[in-house]
């Protein structure tokens, strides 16, 4: 199995995006309308940002969840031990920003949003009746005006060889929300777990833009989009020596958003929080 990539700007673009993300729960579009040069922008600013002593001084509030999260309190996925090799801040456009940083985070934010609707539109026009009659509400509905959307600046050190035995980058887990949607990052390593256990590679050409499926939209289809597991291994060679920054944003519903019969949006986030020993 390979994930081919799609062409935005194709006639049939939304019916190939949501085929794709039924059998592989990722689909990969080129072509698409976030710019590349805000991107490369962002990129540079908060590497310089992660690299510097500022980032203390925006240390996360445990009870907002926004702000900067060292490594040393780094997430440990679901049913794994060992802390993932990696630093990130959270945005929120409620939350702190560092004033210089502010206008291009929030620029890509609104950008990344109003596409991620238009793509719950195509996930939610090319889904059986039956598996329409099980949402709610319309896709693009349940994320409008959301405040719970979370955009995450990660930041990968480079490797040192000191790192703790077994740890990886980012070990295998499963997103808690609709969809996620993530540039192509400045360095190759994601993967994503094939039906047959396999790990395939994620295409990672620069200008690329990754979108998975959620667990909560796993949940809110009925199970008819899978929420895939992936990852992100660690570098070999020479790569090691680079950092590896990443722009995942997390598609949140508002918190009453009704998902299924045993979960609104908010008692699914708490219940899967708990499970992360995030709160």
């Amino acid at each position: 199995m390979k994930l081919e990539t799609i062409d935005y700007r194709a006639p049939d673009s939304a019916q190939q995006f949501v085929q794709s993300l039924r059998d592989t729960g990722f689909g990969v579009l080129s072509n698409h309308p976030i710019r590349q040069e805000l991107v490369e922008a962002i990129y540079k600013e908060w590497h310089a940002f992660f690299q510097s002593d500022n980032k203390q001084e925006f240390l996360f509030k445990p009870e907002t969840q926004d702000g900067f999260f060292p490594s040393e309190v780094s997430e440990t996925a679901k049913g794994h031990t060992v802390k993932d090799i990696k630093e990130y801040y959270h945005v929120y456009p409620w939350g702190r920003i560092p004033d210089s940083l502010r206008e291009n985070i929030l620029t890509y934010y609104r950008e990344a949003n109003a596409l991620a609707a238009e793509l719950l539109s195509w996930v939610e026009a090319h889904s059986p009746e039956d598996v329409k009659a099980h949402f709610s509400m319309p896709l693009p509905d349940m994320i409008k005006d959301s405040q719970k959307t979370l955009l995450r600046v990660l930041h990968y050190p480079p490797m040192t060889g000191d790192e703790e035995l077994g740890a990886i980058r980012a070990a295998a887990h499963e997103d808690i929300n609709l969809l996620t949607v993530l540039p192509a990052a400045n360095e190759p390593g994601l993967q994503v777990q094939a039906k047959d256990g396999s790990w395939i590679d994620v295409p990672s050409d620069f200008g690329n833009l990754i979108i998975n499926i959620g667990d909560m939209l796993q949940e809110a289809s009925g199970g008819y989009f899978p929420s895939t597991s992936h990852r992100v291994i660690n570098p070999e060679g020479a790569d090691k020596t680079k950092s590896r920054i990443s722009l995942p944003l997390f598609l949140h519903p508002n918190p009453e958003v009704v998902l299924s019969e045993r979960y609104t949006a908010d008692s699914y986030l708490m219940e899967r929080l708990r499970e992360l020993g995030v709160i």
